[in-house]
């Protein structure tokens, strides 16, 4: 892939990570910082960025409603989960897209700031990006490499109702819905330059991460 960012003498290689709901990025994540990965969460932006006084915020409150908010004033992440991609079984229009096109530009904005801020600091090191929504954004020239991890459609519910608390049943049309606004794992696998598959065990995961970081090191070097 392409490095859009590339400035000449900045050697940082820069890797997205993605995947579907629920299919263990934020566990592949936290191992490739032990093995020297440097990790920003999309997802953690985006949280920053709709807390009151954020441009982010204001605009997704005017667009979504104070419906959305809790009694202090932040944002309900369920309720905007819910105006946004709609009731569980609902055959109604989302509004996903008009969500994602409010902060997806700002996230990125950060994450590309933050790319560059590690790359003066460690010319040579490998900046990662997790971010749910890589490919549906299509932003994934923004990186060198691009590493999917994937998991058994059931492991995804699984996972997302024991991470949630809620019943199986529950996490089932959550992740239904979700998934309904994400490109399928096939597509995405079609796409990367690396696959995790995060379906056996954490050690048979962690194995995998071992290798495409050893790939990645390697990059990295004869980018320099």
């Amino acid at each position: 892939m392409v490095d859009s960012l590339g400035q000449g003498e900045n050697t940082l290689l820069k890797v997205g990570l993605t995947g579907g709901i629920a299919s263990g990025k934020s566990v592949v994540g936290e191992m490739f910082v032990k093995l020297g990965a440097h990790l920003i969460l999309a997802d953690a932006i985006a949280h920053e960025l709709m807390q009151p006084g954020q441009a982010v915020y204001e605009e997704v409150v005017r667009r979504f409603g104070r419906e959305i908010l809790n009694p202090d004033g932040s944002i309900n992440r369920p309720r905007l989960a819910q105006a946004a991609f709609g009731e569980p079984g609902s055959k109604g229009p989302a509004r996903v897209q008009e969500l994602n096109a409010i902060v997806h530009p700002a996230v990125v904005a950060r994450e590309d700031e933050w790319m560059e801020e590690v790359g003066q600091r460690e010319p040579f090191a490998i900046a990662m990006v997790e971010a749910a929504l890589i490919l549906e954004a299509r932003v994934a020239d923004r990186f060198d490499r691009l590493i999917v991890v994937t998991c058994l459609p059931e492991q995804r519910i699984e996972r997302f109702a024991a991470r949630l608390g809620i019943s199986e049943e529950a996490a089932r049309a959550e992740v239904t819905r979700r998934m309904a606004a994400q490109i399928p794992d096939e597509e995405k696998v079609k796409a990367a330059d690396y696959v995790i598959d995060n379906s056996r065990s954490l050690d048979s995961t962690e194995e995998q991460v071992r290798r495409v970081f050893a790939a990645l090191c390697q990059e990295a070097a004869r980018k320099g």
